[in-house]
C-alpha cells in the first residue's frame, strides 16, 4: 500500500485518516483494542509515527485484502510480536557462539574440544552370527 508520507514526523489522527482513506474512528478503534499505540501530545492529540504508520499499513492489509476481524489481526500481531523476539533471542544466541568460537579459537584450544563436552565415541563390534538355511523338498 503505498502512501504519500513526509520522513521522520508524527502526524495527527485526521492526516493519518485522510493518507489512508479511513475514518478517524476507526482509527480510535483500532487503538481501543489495543492495535495501534500511538503517542500524545501534551495537549492529548494522538500523534502517528512512521513506526505505527508501517503498523496500521499491515493491519489494514489484513483487514481489507484477507478480510481479517479484528480479533484475527490482534493474533496475528501478537505472533508477529512473539516471532520477532524469538529472532532477536536466537540471533543472540549466535553471537554468544560466534564470540566463544573466536575466543576459544584465540586462545589456541585444541580442535577436539567443543563448546559442549562430549564423552569419545565407543565402538561397539558387530556380533555377526551363522544362520542355516534349509532347502525344502
Amino acid at each position: 500500500m503505498a502512501t504519500k508520507r513526509k520522513s521522520k514526523g508524527a502526524y495527527m489522527i485526521s492526516s493519518v485518516a485522510e493518507m489512508y482513506e479511513i475514518h478517524p474512528q476507526t482509527l480510535r478503534l483500532y487503538e481501543r483494542e489495543g492495535l495501534l499505540r500511538p503517542s500524545r501530545s501534551e495537549g492529548n492529540t494522538r500523534l502517528y509515527t512512521d513506526e505505527d504508520l508501517e503498523r496500521l499499513e499491515f493491519i489494514l492489509n489484513l483487514a481489507r485484502d484477507l478480510g481479517v476481524n479484528i480479533a484475527g489481526i490482534a493474533i496475528v500481531l501478537q505472533m508477529r510480536e512473539r516471532m520477532e523476539e524469538m529472532n532477536r533471542q536466537m540471533q543472540g544466541f549466535v553471537d554468544y557462539v560466534r564470540t566463544e568460537m573466536l575466543t576459544r579459537m584465540q586462545q589456541g584450544q585444541s580442535p577436539g574440544t567443543g563448546l559442549v563436552p562430549m564423552r569419545r565415541p565407543v565402538v561397539v563390534p558387530l556380533k555377526v552370527t551363522a544362520v542355516k538355511v534349509s532347502k525344502k523338498k
